[in-house]
């Protein structure tokens, strides 16, 4: 008997798919998010063969979104939110009005009308949700100061968003003259302003009821289901909250799904179940946000490098090139570090799902034509098709750009501010300070796992540096009288600095098995007779890091089993009868 599956096909084939592709571009040492791109292509309307639901893959795409963001929300917290203000707000501001001028400016020399041109630049102007944040956990950012101001240079972009969403309707007639009669004479500035005053206190309303109501119920709901003592139904609450909090922003307060999940997490992280919270959704979050790189690669039509090359190479250089010199101007003139600048306008070099919206209203509205939705849609694509090469573009450029700046290419110095930092100071996150230290240990990883090895190694006067690359532990740890490079393990600057060849032990605290992996290697490479001890989860981790070079690997299983096999009873005596009466 025939069955009508479209939803089933779709997420079977897009992660079938993406994972044979993600497979090669891994192979061919190519981020994974090209091969999810390509085979959503393949999947699409475009290509001979299977075609996917397009509407049915947009949807999942979202619910990826929505994971994401609240795993975000989860290592964020109100503070952390707050303490980048100051440049995220300016900052992301300040690059829409560019980009937005940019996108205006091309539109006009292809004749387009203003408001179509308005609307395409404010499409260009705002970076992918999904996109920016896997850049950001690849290389474990996200607890970094850069990271913080990357995410709330999102937050406030989307913020951004949901106001031009509501507002464009209403502004279509003024600024467009488009073709659709109604919108003609657009409506009176009082009733502009009066839409304006309801979307902001919408907004408003959303983060008061979260930060009174949602700080006590949401921890209080974990609290209550983690004594029931069923992990599936934990599980099932953390889900329920993510999608129940971002659905109910988006229909009752007119928020985007992505900051609604995004608060959701961030009260949750007030919890103390809120480690946990995060490992239960990070399967589900993985999984759907594939799907959203398959959706984004669907919308590809293969033809319009064809046919409009020249507008298609201006809308990718805006995208890449244009907004991301705004955004790094902008970083280094509120006097943050060069490589901060670099890894904003680098994470920033990409358009995705809200460009989408933007373009789909516009084409409704009338305002933008069918050209200028496929141009941002090719955009998006090409961009995020090029986005790992602006993160190794930026690599390539740092060093050279700090030579320049610091004035060593013309034999001087750049005088500096008194009581500020220059923008070329080197960042000790990125140019670690080689150890004094010999025979000594290095620890990697400062978490959980990690802290209980750090103190006991300090309790028995063994000489020891941290290798960490999340912002607060680094501080605390700097505060204790802790050595510590700040950074990724896996960057071989870091463990060079870590003296590796001089060293008595490395230990690897840190739970991610890929990742250790990889130093394990590098490690080994660089002292072949070095003692390393590692951890893992499975039997399968136990072999990958033992196979890559580590000494030991401690499973936690096995570790638990033999602290209770310790504790059996001594075995009776075959000789001793019952105990007498």
């Amino acid at each position: 008997m025939p069955h009508q599956t479209p939803l089933i096909a779709t997420i079977v084939m897009g992660l079938v798919l993406a994972f044979v592709f993600g497979a090669v571009a891994n192979r061919l040492r190519v981020s994974p998010l090209v091969g999810y791109l390509l085979a959503g292509v393949l999947v699409g309307p475009f290509t001979p063969g299977f075609v996917a639901d397009q509407a049915l893959a947009n949807e999942l795409a979202e619910i990826g979104v929505i994971l994401l963001m609240f795993g975000v929300g989860l290592h964020f917290s109100l503070k952390d939110l707050l303490s980048v203000k100051a440049i995220a707000i300016p900052g992301a501001v300040g690059q829409i009005a560019v980009a937005t001028l940019m996108g205006l400016g091309l539109s006009w020399a292809m004749g387009w009308p203003l408001g179509g041109g308005f609307i395409f630049g404010l499409a260009l102007s705002v970076a992918s949700t999904v996109v920016l944040l896997r850049a950001l956990q690849e290389r474990r950012l996200i607890e970094t100061e850069r990271g913080r101001i990357a995410v709330g240079w999102l937050i406030v972009e989307d913020l951004a968003m949901v106001l031009a969403l509501v507002l464009l309707p209403a502004l279509g007639g003024v600024v467009g003259q488009g073709e659709d009669p109604s919108l003609q004479g657009g409506l009176p500035s009082r009733e502009i302003l009066i839409t304006l005053a309801i979307t902001l206190g919408k907004v408003v309303a959303f983060v008061a009821l979260m930060l009174v109501v949602g700080r006590r119920l949401i921890p209080w709901v974990l609290h209550y289901v983690v004594h029931t003592g069923s992990r599936e139904l934990f599980r099932l609450a953390v889900l329920a909250i993510a999608l129940g909090v971002a659905f109910g922003a988006a229909k009752l307060f007119g928020v985007s799904f992505a900051l609604g999940a995004f608060f959701a997490g961030m009260v949750m992280s007030e919890s103390p179940l809120s480690h946990e919270a995060a490992n239960e959704s990070l399967p589900l979050r993985d999984a759907f946000a594939v799907l959203f790189f398959v959706s984004v690669g669907m919308l590809f039509d293969p033809a319009i490098l064809l046919r409009d090359p020249l507008p298609v190479l201006a809308t990718v250089f805006i995208i890449v090139i244009g907004k991301s010199l705004a955004a790094f101007l902008i970083v280094l003139a509120f006097r943050h570090p060069l490589n901060t600048a670099l890894l904003i306008s680098a994470s920033l070099a990409q358009i995705g799902e809200f460009s989408f919206i933007l373009a789909a209203l516009g084409v409704e509205m009338k305002l933008l034509p069918p050209e200028g939705r496929d141009l941002i849609l090719v955009g998006a694509i090409l961009s995020i098709l090029l986005n790992p090469l602006a993160f190794a573009g930026i690599e390539w450029l740092k060093p050279r750009l700090e030579r320049r700046l610091s004035g060593q290419d013309a034999g001087q110095a750049v005088p500096e501010p008194s009581g500020q930092a220059s923008a070329a100071v080197p960042d000790p996150e990125t140019t670690p300070q080689p150890t004094a230290l010999r025979d000594h240990v290095v620890l990697i990883g400062y978490g959980r796992v990690g802290s209980l090895v750090g103190t006991a190694l300090r309790d028995r006067g063994i000489p020891f540096l941290v290798i960490e690359d999340v912002d607060k532990r680094v501080k605390d740890l700097r505060e204790q009288g802790v050595e510590v490079l700040a950074g990724n393990a896996t960057r071989a600057d870091v463990l060079a600095a870590a003296n590796l060849a001089q060293a008595r032990q490395l230990i690897l605290a840190i739970p991610n098995v890929f990742e250790a992996g990889a130093v394990v290697q590098v490690a080994r490479g660089i002292n072949p007779a070095l003692d390393i001890i590692a951890r893992a989860h499975a039997d399968a981790e136990v072999d990958h890091l033992t196979g890559h070079g580590a000494t030991t690997v401690i499973m936690g299983e096995r570790e638990i089993a033999r602290a209770m096999i310790e504790r059996f009873p001594a075995a009776a005596s075959p000789d001793s009868g019952p105990a007498a009466a």
